[in-house]
């Protein structure tokens, strides 16, 4: 089977500008996951899609390949994941080397490693489609602990019978949330019908620490305090 180590990295970010090269536990922040890639048992291959010749650089200095630069349509803020992805796996696969899953990496989840990708790539069973990483959704955030303002004035978000005690945790469904996601596994049957989830997707559940999502630079102080922590800095 062939297992490819996908990592999404375009170039232009608007809220931190250089935020997939930029400084993170000491490192550039996209180092972190090219450690999960190439560290990960599972994965047979490892490159990185981007339309920007510094990441590709940055990338291929942590031992991931950069075989192709992704074309200026698929660098936009409106370009879809999905797309991509099938980009990424037609490239290859014109080139000779033919995918089976592709386990995505976005660069922005410096805290996940190769650990937690061998242990989502475990999760997918002979008839699952997919597997996403996913995380709790703390109690306050749950849809019927959420309010709307209307009018100056705020209320309950959700109405009407729950079945449960709104006020009580006891009882209360478990949800989660995608957690970026910082892995998707997906076979390339899937990704090449149009989706990363399919029809049967599984969960592979993080931590809120490893979890952690750089989109502010709240997000980039928080990342670089615990990697630091973690490495005894």
């Amino acid at each position: 089977m062939n297992v490819l180590g996908l990592i999404t990295a375009r170039g232009g970010s608007k809220g931190i500008p250089g935020k997939n090269v930029a400084p993170c536990g000491g490192r550039p922040l996209i180092a972190w996951t090219c450690d999960a890639a190439t560290g990960a048992r599972c994965i047979t291959r490892s490159i990185v899609s981007t339309d920007d010749p510094e990441i590709a650089r940055v990338a291929e200095a942590y031992g991931v390949e950069a075989p192709f630069l992704r074309p200026a349509e698929l660098a936009s803020d409106s370009a879809r994941s999905i797309d991509v992805a099938r980009h990424a796996v037609d490239a290859l696969r014109d080139a000779g080397w033919g995918t089976d899953v592709v386990v995505l990496l976005q660069p922005t989840s410096p805290l996940r490693c190769a650990r937690h990708v061998d242990e989502a790539f475990a999760r997918l069973g002979e008839g699952d489609d997919a597997v996403v990483s996913v995380v709790p959704v703390p109690h306050r955030y749950a849809p019927w602990s959420v309010m709307q303002l209307e009018g100056g004035r705020v209320h309950d978000y959700m109405t009407g019978e729950l079945g449960f005690a709104r006020d009580r945790r006891q009882g209360q469904p478990h949800l989660f949330a995608r957690n970026g996601p910082a892995i998707v596994v997906t076979r390339a049957s899937v990704i090449a019908a149009g989706s990363f989830y399919g029809e049967r997707c599984v969960p592979y559940e993080m931590t809120a620490e490893d979890s952690i999502d750089i989109d502010e630079r709240f997000d980039l102080e928080l990342a670089d305090w615990l990697l630091s922590r973690r490495s005894g800095g």
